[in-house]
């Protein structure tokens, strides 16, 4: 259970983390600006980098918390 509430947490600030590096970016205003519905390439093309931020966070928190306590 401890491994979940750790994972959860970093995949959460990773998320967070890819959400405000799109924003510095412009990615954000790029699809505001395009003419095309929001459901389509653009929000694929948004939801991927953060989901993946999210995975990478809360995977190198799980294994650097393996690597911190080893097992009796």
């Amino acid at each position: 259970m401890n491994s979940l509430k750790i994972f959860t947490w970093w995949f959460l600030v990773g998320v967070l983390m890819a959400t405000a590096i799109i924003l510095l970016q412009g990615g954000i205003r790029d699809i505001m600006l395009a003419g095309e519905p929001l459901w389509e390439v653009k929000l694929m093309e948004l939801l991927t980098p953060i989901f993946g931020g999210g995975l990478l966070g809360g995977c190198i928190a799980l294994i650097l918390d393996r690597i911190r306590k080893p097992d009796s």
